[in-house]
């Protein structure tokens, strides 16, 4: 049995991956995370567990001493994105490592391809986003690194990965319970879903199959589904039907530019340079921000960011036949039996899921799933 180490192994994606590849007796896991806290949730497994920085080289070599493959799954910043990747090869080259999974995303391609996009269309840097633009810049990081180092470097582009824990199932839910949910084009958009157990086993058949040093793979469901589709299941679940959830616009050009201005303002360089400016500065550029100190705040209209706006206008579903042709994918989880996994937990971890769940309860729920409901 191979020896695999899981950076990022405290996220949703990283927690998962360790879970099915150990309770599965697949290989032998290393979590490594960032910090102690992380290890919380992994602790009730007996397992090797790492802390290391993606940044720091030294904790990163000891952490990936002995491993035959890393799976690189950690999230965050464009700065996090693109910085951890060389201390990260490095490492497993010093460690004796043979292979890195890297996981990349389908956004490489942007959150609205142009149909007949696959594996080989160009990547172009100075997309819309930045994340989309960090991780294309991550790829061609990784490629340059490869070429002068040993260890091998297969690249995975899941698209949207939903399952219990997933941030595209909890913000829509908690949007919903907050009456700001919404959808743009009527939710008739392509939403290119991928459970996250069917990306866990790309992963795994990334580690296990020869000859794809280098390869780049599209990683999704079986099913083309809509935005609608991926949604209903959770509204109903809640209680709530989908036509009450905000029909709105895409986002307007001009907030294009206000939400790139917004994310370079959020980065750390940025807010690093605003903690010099005296509070009292500050305090008055916001008031003045204002029209009047008497203007009511405003109502919570729901408004389409940028980056939903063209995932709700996505007129394409992305392939999949090159992982299946040389890694051999098939999703293992079907998008329905994904719903119902992710609505049990929504409802064990104590969302208001309804009794009368028509999604929950009139299919064929396993009786597993129906137990961890009841709580």
């Amino acid at each position: 049995m191979f020896r695999v180490a899981v950076l990022g192994a405290s996220g949703f994606i990283g927690s998962r991956t360790v879970e099915m590849l150990h309770l599965g007796g697949l290989a032998e896991v290393r979590p490594v995370v960032r910090r102690v806290a992380r290890l919380a949730r992994l602790s009730r497994f007996d397992l090797d567990c790492r802390i290391a920085d993606g940044f720091d080289p030294s904790a990163l070599s000891a952490a990936l001493r002995g491993c035959d493959m890393v799976v690189h799954a950690i999230a965050g910043d464009p700065r996090t994105i693109v910085g951890t990747l060389a201390p990260v090869y490095h490492a497993a080259h010093a460690g004796g490592v043979r292979r890195l999974i890297y996981l990349s995303t389908a956004c490489v391609h942007g959150q609205a391809p142009a149909p007949g996009t696959d594996e080989n269309s160009p990547l172009r840097r100075g997309q819309l986003l930045s994340y989309n633009t960090a991780k294309v810049r991550a790829e061609r990081i990784l490629r340059r690194l490869r070429r002068r180092g040993d260890v091998e470097v297969v690249f995975l582009r899941p698209g949207i990965v939903f399952g219990p824990r997933s941030p595209w199932v909890t913000n829509f839910v908690t949007d919903l319970l907050r009456g700001q949910a919404y959808m743009v084009n009527e939710g008739r958009g392509i939403c290119n879903s991928t459970y996250v157990d069917n990306l866990v086993h790309a992963v795994y058949r990334a580690m296990t199959t020869d000859g794809i040093d280098g390869e780049a793979f599209l990683i999704g469901d079986t099913e083309e589904i809509t935005w609608a589709d991926f949604y209903r299941p959770f509204a109903e679940a809640l209680g709530y039907d989908l036509r009450d959830v905000h029909r709105v616009p895409p986002c307007p050009a001009g907030r294009i530019w206000r939400e790139r201005l917004e994310a370079l303002r959020a980065a750390r360089p940025v807010q690093a340079l605003c903690s010099l400016v005296p509070h009292r500065v500050r305090l008055a550029a916001l008031r003045s921000s204002r029209t009047s100190p008497w203007d009511p705040p405003p109502l919570p209209v729901p408004r389409a960011t940028l980056e939903m706006s063209l995932l709700h206008q996505c007129c394409y579903k992305l392939p999949t036949e090159k992982a299946k042709r040389l890694l051999g994918y098939e999703p293992i989880v079907s998008f329905a039996e994904g719903c119902r996994r992710t609505i049990a937990w929504l409802a064990f971890v104590g969302y208001p899921v309804v009794e009368a769940s028509s999604w929950l309860y009139s299919h064929s729920l396993p009786a597993a799933l129906q137990e961890a409901t009841h709580g």
